[in-house]
């Protein structure tokens, strides 16, 4: 199997660089991570469709990791709810050795591959539901392990990785491969992998989202109003699409709280 994200880098002389030297060769390897997603655009596609139907019979979105990529996949499903105004339960982010692993390493939790396949029947997963396993490597047993599961459950299942040809991507239905090459670290899929993960966490979240109507246009009209940008960004986006002056604004969305409710409550009371 081909093993690029353990490939040595192209670079062996780091410790002698500058830091601005340094910093050109990581800048210029990140350029390559994009050119890595775009040949696999249409796959994601393809699974963010799948995933559309499901969520529309009440089906969630898993995402499972264990390090960087477990992280990247939290972050992701953690920013749903303030950004499109979506139930927490609609997309959970799952990692290896549970939330404490967020921040600090948990030693052997992603050598465990009965773990992952606990972790996931915690939430009683159902055939509308979806698991995106998360793996640089596309060797992690815990993400493996749920992605058997989920498989023997009838659970939509895809798979981002940065190894072709990997475990990972026999285990699922839509295997996501971005070939982003030697890390400038050699090892460290933290950078250029963990970049790519999270363009595709990106797409597949904002597919997803714009899919099931949770945005009018370009704005983000469920958004929860948790802070003042945020109020002052609905008050503009209501009066945007309204007219109405920015004291009336303030009061429509402030009353009916998002966006979508105060724009409808304004249409339908001046038809």
């Amino acid at each position: 199997m081909q093993n690029t994200t353990e490939s040595n880098s192209h670079y062996n002389n780091l410790d002698e660089l500058s830091s601005e030297e340094l910093l050109n060769i990581i800048n210029q390897e990140d350029h390559k991570v994009p050119m890595a997603v775009a040949p696999i655009i249409p796959d994601i596609a393809r699974l963010i469709d799948a995933i559309i139907i499901r969520m529309k019979k009440g089906g969630r979105l898993f995402y499972m990791g264990a390090g960087t990529s477990g992280r990247l996949g939290i972050v992701d499903a953690s920013e749903c709810p303030p950004t499109y105004g979506v139930p927490h339960d609609w997309v959970i982010g799952i990692i290896a050795g549970g939330d404490q692993a967020i921040r600090y390493p948990v030693e052997g939790a992603e050598d465990d591959i009965d773990q992952g396949a606990a972790d996931l029947m915690h939430y009683a997963p159902n055939i509308n539901d979806t698991l995106v396993g998360i793996a640089a490597s596309g060797r992690t047993p815990y993400v493996i392990g749920a992605l058997q599961k989920a498989q023997a459950l009838g659970m939509l299942t895809g798979a981002i990785t940065c190894n072709p040809g990997s475990p990972l991507t026999k285990n699922a239905q839509f295997p996501l491969v971005a070939e982003v090459g030697p890390e400038v670290v050699t090892g460290s899929t933290r950078m250029k992998s963990g970049t790519a993960q999270k363009l595709i966490l990106n797409m597949i979240s904002t597919g997803v989202m714009v899919g099931l109507g949770r945005v009018k246009g370009s704005k983000m009209v469920d958004m929860q109003l948790t802070n003042e940008k945020l109020v002052n960004r609905g008050i503009r986006m209501v009066k945007e699409q309204t007219g109405v002056s920015d004291e009336i604004a303030q009061e429509l969305l402030l009353t009916h709280g998002s966006v979508r409710k105060a724009v409808e409550f304004y249409n339908n009371n001046h038809a």
